[in-house]
């Protein structure tokens, strides 16, 4: 089937201005009534968390649309997904040029994610400094070393190595070692 050999992207939608909450929840709705669960993913409004002051001097908390008139959709574009898409009550079309919509680059997503405070899950490295460790894959796989660093933020470890009787510092990612027993 064709939607297999494709791979999901998120792509812009252009709706009404002030219909964006409609569209999502009609294309929601359409996903569900027609099974398109594994074609049309996720519809997001990107919206951004701003303090406004009252003519009080009250500070609120107010949510905003980041894009207004625009909203996000993860899918698989093919000819179903796409006419669902299109022809969704509110919905202008989708942005790209003539009649193919262009996918948001991975930089982009993650730029628009951040911005409406939705972090990506990071997991978690569970080594500690001076601990003995195996590495599993690599050029230095099941060699035995001791971590240096841990930058959790990238999801790194510095392991120093014996190489050529010197510990070398080798940075991997925390996924290819395991604890040495």
């Amino acid at each position: 089937m064709e939607e297999e050999k494709q791979e999901r992207h998120w792509y812009v939608i252009h709706t009404y201005s002030g219909y964006e909450n409609k569209v999502r929840t009609n294309l929601e709705r359409k996903v569900q009534s027609l099974g398109m669960e594994n074609e049309i993913f996720n519809v997001v409004i990107p919206m951004e968390k701003e303090v406004e002051l009252s003519k009080e001097g009250k500070k609120k908390l107010v949510e905003r649309k980041v894009f207004p008139g625009y909203v996000l959709v993860e899918m698989i574009v093919n000819d179903r997904s796409w006419y669902a898409v299109r022809n969704t009550p509110g919905v202008t079309g989708f942005v790209g040029s003539g009649t193919k919509p262009i996918p948001l680059t991975d930089a982009e997503v993650q730029q628009i994610m951040h911005s409406m405070g939705v972090e990506e899950e990071r997991p978690h490295i569970d080594f500690q400094l001076q601990q003995m460790v195996r590495l599993k894959s690599g050029p230095f796989a099941d060699q035995v070393g001791r971590i240096c660093d841990i930058n959790e933020e990238r999801g790194k470890l510095k392991v120093l190595v014996d190489m050529f009787g010197r510990e070398t510092p080798v940075e991997i990612d925390f996924t290819q070692v395991e604890e040495a027993e």
